[in-house]
């Protein structure tokens, strides 16, 4: 999350008019995050999230998007599927961006996970895994390997900008990546971004899974190996906790089966998904405008990451 678009209050009254949600009280943007703008909207009704869909987002994918939160939704999953307008519509126009009001979760998201907790995030995500078995529309990952290169040739030696060689010490990954990423194992629809302040939770409990605007049909032990680059590690990627580790991947198996091959391929998958953090991190660090209320997010923390993986290949054994 966070705020690339500024909305007048004048234009966001007349907005929430086309919905029955009261009546403007305040908004708040939110900093959090690099890839919408985002508001958080209290009316005299209640409390919504107003999201607006900056240019990573292609207007074309919020259907599928809207498609597979509602899917989810109506499953019981803990998400937070966009309202409708009094005409039955999700997607709407403001500020020049497409945008949607959506329903308010409740919970915080974390820093220091406990073990506890990620296993309740691990089991959240086998059973969504579970829920969107019969989900029938796709989505190619966007950012998936095929586009790993590319981004980094586009990143090219700016890169070394941010540390010296680290042009070359991410192509040599890439290419061991490359040629051992699997090309058979299980797809579903996938979150593809589940960070622990993509979750949401009360306690030990998840309240919410939330930002899918990068969920994708791909490899679904893909989805479990970001969840494990993001949530073992501190927030400059140093520190791993084996417990946080072990208790995604216990609470993951408790709600969904992992086959033998998928088990295997985590390590490669692990250190695919620290390559396309430290890409997508790298593009933004070198790109993001001054002015944007964002906090830019450190390429190197999924270097140090990606160096763990390596050294450590055994790690979901």
């Amino acid at each position: 999350m966070a705020v690339y678009t500024h909305v007048a209050a004048e234009a966001l009254a007349t907005f929430l008019a086309r919905y029955d949600v009261g009546e403007l009280v305040s908004a708040k943007g939110i900093a959090e995050g690099v890839e919408n703008s985002n508001y958080l909207v209290d009316t005299t009704e209640g409390r919504f999230i107003l999201t607006l869909y900056e240019k990573r987002v292609a207007a074309d994918d919020l259907p599928f998007f809207m498609a597979l939160l509602d899917h989810l939704d109506a499953k019981g999953m803990p998400v937070p599927p966009a309202i409708k307008d009094r005409g039955g519509a999700e997607i709407q126009e403001l500020a020049g961006r497409p945008a949607c009001l959506i329903k308010f979760l409740p919970g915080v998201s974390l820093s220091h996970p406990t073990p506890a907790q990620a296993r309740a995030a691990g089991a959240a995500m086998g059973a969504m895994h579970h829920a969107v078995a019969d989900f029938a529309p796709v989505r190619a990952n966007s950012m998936g390997i095929g586009e790993w290169r590319p981004l980094l040739e586009r990143c090219g030696r700016d890169m070394d900008t941010i540390a010296d060689g680290l042009y070359a010490r991410v192509a040599d990954a890439l290419g061991a990546v490359e040629v051992a990423w699997p090309a058979s194992l299980p797809t579903s629809a996938i979150h593809a971004d589940l960070f622990p302040d993509n979750v949401l939770m009360l306690g030990d409990r998840v309240t919410g899974l939330i930002d899918f605007y990068f969920a994708c049909t791909d490899i679904r032990a893909y989805d479990l190996a970001v969840m494990h680059t993001s949530w073992m590690f501190d927030a400059r990627g140093e520190n791993p906790d084996a417990a946080i580790g072990r208790g995604l991947l216990d609470g993951y198996v408790a709600a969904h089966p992992l086959s033998d091959a998928e088990r295997a391929a985590l390590p490669v998958l692990a250190r695919g998904a620290c390559i396309r953090f430290l890409l997508s991190r790298a593009w933004d660090w070198l790109h993001t405008p001054a002015d944007a209320l964002v906090t830019r997010k450190d390429p190197l923390a999924y270097l140090r990451r990606l160096a763990w993986y390596e050294a450590n290949p055994d790690a979901f054994a």
